[in-house]
């Protein structure tokens, strides 16, 4: 572990130093609180030894503000003090810490509270694993591993904030697979389950690193195109229609007899800074003009296509 020892009595900082240093650990010293809560936010260490009345931020201090900037990492807060007074220690507990010893600073005794600090915070790494597990999960669709609606959101949101802060442009678009109730009726959910990966992986692996390719449900796909300009969003959808169609997928129930899919197209471009959920809703009736238009095809929203001609 990395262990940060803060205190201003030179004799106190040695011992703990060596104390830590016997006990296996990689130890930082800090003369003030202060020139410690710098120490922290560069190293993030798992545990902190800490003196109760310091130069500059005390060790109470020291406790909140290391708590208050924890995300998912945990430090092991041991106050140190020369007074072993009730208060003393119910200040030091409410201020965050986990423990506390007193002056003069006995080295086994550090020792045994290092020993707690290493399986309190190999818990919280632990936990903080699963719950990032547990975060990617929730937004990951589990038939074809792309993003799902939640993770959908937050990013369309962040890049519609970003994008109307900065004046830059992105393209949405909406991407339904043709006639895919005939295909399952005909096939089986089985083979439509295995279409519809084969479809999510062509999708994912037809653009750039920057692009964010979701099930929107069903057999619908949804495309973020940050920094994308229309026409290359065009360029973008085509292209993909065109390798799903490499596919060879057989679909008696389709008129081209393959599997295919149409999509629909909608910008955040000049003239054209509409909210996100309007993107949504122009890229949705896009989709439906190009199935009223035959399928196998890309259209743009017309209030789009619109702007970019005039």
């Amino acid at each position: 572990m990395k262990v940060l020892v803060a205190d201003d009595d030179l004799g106190s900082r040695l011992v703990a130093k060596a104390a830590v240093e016997q006990s296996g650990h990689e130890c930082i010293v800090a003369a003030d609180g202060t020139s410690a809560w710098e120490l922290y936010r560069q190293h993030r260490p798992e545990v902190v030894v800490t003196d109760l009345m310091m130069p500059g931020i005390d060790g109470l201090d020291l406790c909140r503000s290391i708590r208050d900037a924890e995300d998912y990492a945990y430090t092991y807060l041991v106050l140190v003090t020369s007074k072993d007074s009730h208060a003393d220690v119910i200040a030091g507990m409410e201020a965050g810490a986990d423990d506390y010893v007193t002056k003069p600073l006995d080295p086994f005794t550090l020792h045994t509270r290092l020993l707690v600090a290493k399986r309190v915070t190999s818990l919280h790494s632990d936990l903080a694993r699963y719950r990032e597990a547990l975060a990617e999960q929730a937004r990951t669709d589990p038939l074809t591993k792309l993003y799902n609606r939640l993770k959908l959101a937050e990013d369309l949101e962040q890049l519609h904030q970003r994008s109307a802060r900065y004046e830059t442009d992105y393209c949405l678009a909406i991407c339904d697979v043709d006639n895919f109730k005939s295909y399952n009726d005909i096939y089986g959910h089985q083979a439509g389950d295995a279409a519809l990966q084969a479809v999510a992986a062509s999708l994912a692996g037809g653009g750039r690193k920057s692009d964010g390719i979701y099930r929107f449900g069903g057999e619908e796909f949804l495309l973020l195109l940050p920094g994308q300009r229309l026409t290359g969003a065009e360029t973008r959808l085509l292209r993909a229609l065109e390798s799903i169609r490499a596919l060879n997928i057989a679909h008696s129930g389709n008129p081209s007899g393959t599997l295919t899919v149409c999509a629909g197209i909608s910008a955040y471009v000049p003239g054209h800074r509409v909210s996100s959920e309007r993107l949504l809703k122009e890229a949705d009736m896009a989709l439906y003009a190009a199935k009223n238009s035959g399928r196998n095809r890309v259209e743009i929203a017309p209030e789009v296509r619109h702007v970019i001609r005039s």
